[in-house]
């Protein structure tokens, strides 16, 4: 049963195993480029075995009491680099640079001609995971603001004109993903808070772009970055309230982690917020208490009917038994507070 109030989900990733990826190969990087030497199954055995792990990605989220799930990004080497390094337009072979969040180099796709969408990239995945679930159902794409942040343009010279030409790639490959049975789009645009002035100026309309006649729930979600790579964090977003103004139903937020001050969700309205209550720096698991109480701080806020609970973030930097253990406090404080508020 899905619950019409306090429907909980999840922000994208999930733990992958470690028979499938080299977890000290993939350390701490959120790679831009294809990182093949990250997993650990052989090419002709590889789609099979991502397919495995999904399962046991739905199986958790399932036995968790998660109300709306994804395939937990398992056949992903980071939340951007499948689908960035599948366009047209791109030089993957002789890489261009950008500064991090953390300000160090980082390859990223270098940008030589239109960039256009060759083939449809997480159909296959939507189309799984559909099959394998009765749940409504999550997918993530890498959003146009965020992809034109990681990619050194040598084409366009405009970063506007970039971003958009971004957003039209997504909004192809997010309207086959809606028919092939995605419920929830969710665009992942960390990048927004990153570079506050470059958002300001065409990160909307880059976002309106993307979700152009998309029918159904779509998210935005923000963050600081994963807490296993980005240990400076600042406690409020430099970008979000413009996210009001947005073709998204829903903005998703990290608020755990930074403590936020959650009287910022006022100005969001009438978004809906998919509130962050798990706070993934944190090595240990929540009582279902804790998470009860991050949900009333949310709720002095937002209205129940406009509150999702959820994760701070993807969950692929944590052990499994971690996640799990995590998600299931998520649903339970969830359920406390519903009987509250019944």
């Amino acid at each position: 049963m899905v619950h019409a109030l306090l429907p909980t989900t999840v922000v994208g990733s999930y733990p992958q195993p470690g028979w499938l990826i080299d977890r000290d190969q993939l350390g701490s990087r959120v790679p831009r480029l294809r990182a093949p030497e990250i997993w650990r199954v052989p090419e002709p055995f590889l789609e099979e075995a991502q397919d495995d792990a999904t399962l046991l990605a739905i199986r958790d989220m399932e036995r968790a009491g998660v109300d709306v799930i994804t395939d937990g990004e398992m056949r992903r080497e980071s939340y951007s680099n499948r689908f960035a390094t599948a366009l047209e337009g791109l030089d993957l072979d002789r890489p261009g640079t950008t500064l991090s969040r953390t300000g160090r180099p980082t390859p990223v796709p270098r940008v030589v001609g239109p960039i256009r969408r060759r083939y449809p990239v997480e159909v296959r995945n939507v189309e799984f995971l559909r099959r394998q679930t009765d749940h409504p159902i999550k997918i993530t794409l890498p959003g146009p603001f965020t992809l034109a942040q990681q990619a050194q343009d040598e084409h366009y010279h405009d970063e506007e004109a970039l971003a958009l030409a971004y957003a039209a790639a997504v909004n192809e490959e997010a309207r086959d993903l809606k028919a092939a049975g995605a419920d929830v789009i969710q665009l992942d645009e960390p990048w927004l808070q990153a570079r506050p002035d470059r958002a300001a100026r065409y990160g909307v309309r880059a976002i309106n772009r993307a979700l152009a006649d998309i029918t159904g729930p779509t998210t935005v979600h923000l963050c600081f970055g994963y807490a296993a790579t980005v240990a400076d964090r600042p406690r409020g977003y430099a970008f979000l309230t413009e996210l009001a103004d947005s073709a998204a139903d829903q903005v998703s937020i990290e608020a755990a982690l930074p403590k936020l001050d959650l009287a910022v969700l006022r100005d969001l309205a009438p978004k809906t917020i998919v509130l962050g209550v798990l706070d993934l720096g944190d090595p240990s698991v929540e009582d279902a208490a804790e998470v009860a109480r991050r949900i009333r701080a949310g709720l002095r806020h937002v209205s129940a009917d406009r509150l999702v609970p959820a994760p701070d973030c993807g969950m692929k930097y944590l052990s499994r038994r971690t996640a799990f253990g995590k998600l299931s406090a998520l649903t339970a404080g969830a359920a406390l507070v519903r009987r509250e508020l019944t």
